[in-house]
C-alpha cells in the first residue's frame, strides 16, 4: 500500500478553538480551490507559469490546508480529549470497510 506520512508541528502563539479553526480551515479550502481555478484558467485570466510552477503552488495551497487540518487535531485533543490516533485507525478501518482500501493487514504493519 502506498502511504504518505505526512508531520506538521503544533503552531506557536495561537490560541485557537473549535469554531476559529474550522472557520480558517475553509478559508484555506477556498484559497485551495481559487488557486486551483486560476491557474487553470478557470478564472479568465491568463495563465502567466510554467505547469511546474503551478503545481507548487497547489501544493502549497494544500499545505496551508493539510496544516489547519492538523491544527484542529491539537485543538480537539486540547479541548475535547479526543485520542487522534486512536480516531486515525477507526478511519482507516471504515476506508477499509468502504473498500477504498484493499487489505487491512497492510495497514496495520505500516502503522
Amino acid at each position: 500500500m502506498d502511504q504518505k506520512i505526512l508531520s506538521l508541528p503544533r503552531l506557536n502563539q495561537l490560541n485557537p478553538t473549535l469554531e476559529s479553526t474550522a472557520l480558517k480551515l475553509m478559508e484555506e479550502a477556498g484559497e485551495l480551490a481559487q488557486c486551483i481555478g486560476k491557474f487553470r484558467g478557470l478564472s479568465g485570466e491568463a495563465i502567466r507559469l510554467d505547469e511546474t510552477m503551478v503545481v507548487e503552488e497547489i501544493a502549497k495551497e494544500l499545505l496551508d490546508v493539510a496544516q489547519t487540518a492538523v491544527t484542529m487535531m491539537f485543538v480537539m485533543e486540547d479541548q475535547f480529549g479526543i485520542d487522534v490516533e486512536k480516531m486515525v485507525q477507526q478511519h482507516v478501518e471504515k476506508l477499509y470497510r468502504k473498500g477504498y482500501l484493499t487489505d487491512l493487514r497492510k495497514i496495520e504493519e505500516n502503522c
